[in-house]
This record gives C-alpha cells, structure tokens and sequence, in this order.
C-alpha cells in the first residue's frame, strides 16, 4: 500500500481522527499514512494521547460515555454488558469505575488502558444475540440491547448483585423499554428463565 509523505498525511490523519472520533495507528496505517502519524500530531499539540495507542483530538468534546468508546476502540470484538449496558441505556444512576465488556470464552485478554476493563466471557448466542450499536463520540460502540442485558444481570446475579437486576428489570418495564417477549427469549438465551419466571409473571 502507498504511504502518504508526512507533510501531506498530517491533514489527512486530522481528517481521519476527527471522524471516527478516537483512533488507533493501525487505523492510520488501513488509510495509507504511516504508522506514527498520529504520534506525531500529539507531539504537535494537536491530538491527545487517551491511553496506550489511542488518540483524539486536543478539544475532543467527552461525554459521560467517553470510557464505552475507548474500551470499543481497545477490544474491536467485544460488546458493552452487565453494568456498562445499564449505564449505556440509562437504567440505572451508578457509574461503575470498570468498563464491563464481553468477549469470546477463546479470545485473548484485552490489556486495560485508560478505561479499566471488566471482562466477561461468553459464547454461543449468549454472545452473538441482542447486539445493538449506539454512536458515542463518533465511535460505534457494540451494546447489549436492553432486554438482552436484563436477563444478563440475572446470569450473573451473583457478581453484581440481585437488587441490581431487579431494579433493571423494574425500569426496564416501566420504561417500556423491551417486551416480555424479549425478555423470555433472551431469558431462554441465558438460561436464567426459571429464575426470571416469578419476576416475569408478577408483571404479566
């Protein structure tokens, strides 16, 4: 592939970086500029180093989102889960001090940067199923959908807590934010159904 001379790429990796909001030097490198471009405009002052090989601009506008776009930037393949999720779809007021994200049972460790990493393994179509994607920062960041994340609160109850899965489920319908159609089908996903049936049935 042909490089762009640096005089040339410094406009272009501006370009680059302004539109996907935070970038990566193999992001740079996809788009034919070298691979320290972007090291070199936070050398200039005019991108801002967020992490181990991650940039954004220097007046990059942060929202309270800001650690969703960097860990999806960080781990390309995994999705926003568990309390990040609830965060994400504004269902509960904590602000949780890890970004806790899902990934493949065989997929390597992702190394924690400036966002702290909660890693959470899963597979099949507890994995695959209820992906939606929400645009933070000119970022597109993979989120379990709501119902999806609901029963994935009840799966791992034990970590986060059961009165924080109820209190996602409580919102959840008060919201009408999901169906109970959805909530059984991702219910049967995680295999958490018969524990969510009392929950579900008191609302029906």
């Amino acid at each position: 592939m042909r490089t762009v001379k640096p005089a040339a790429g410094h406009k272009q990796a501006m370009r680059l970086v302004r539109r996907l909001g935070i970038a990566r030097p193999r992001d740079a490198r996809a788009h034919g500029l070298a691979g320290d471009a972007l090291w070199l405009l936070e050398r200039r002052g005019l991108l801002e180093r967020r992490g181990r090989g991650l940039y954004a601009l220097a007046d990059h506008e942060y929202t309270e989102h800001h650690s969703l776009a960097e860990a999806a930037k960080r781990v390309p393949h995994g999705i926003i889960c568990l309390l990040s999720a609830l965060r994400a779809h504004t269902l509960t007021t904590q602000a949780p001090h890890e970004v806790w994200i899902a990934i493949d049972r065989k997929a390597r460790l992702p190394k924690s940067g400036a966002a702290k990493l909660r890693v959470v393994r899963f597979s099949g179509k507890a994995l695959s199923e209820g992906i939606e994607r929400q645009l933070i920062e000119g970022v597109t960041v993979p989120v379990y959908n709501v119902a999806k994340t609901v029963a994935d609160c009840f799966k791992y109850r034990n970590k986060i807590g059961l009165d924080v899965a109820l209190e996602a489920l409580r919102e959840a319908w008060r919201g009408k934010r999901c169906t109970s159609r959805e909530l059984w089908k991702y219910a049967e996903i995680c295999r958490v159904a018969n524990v969510m049936r009392p929950y579900l049935e008191s609302m029906s």
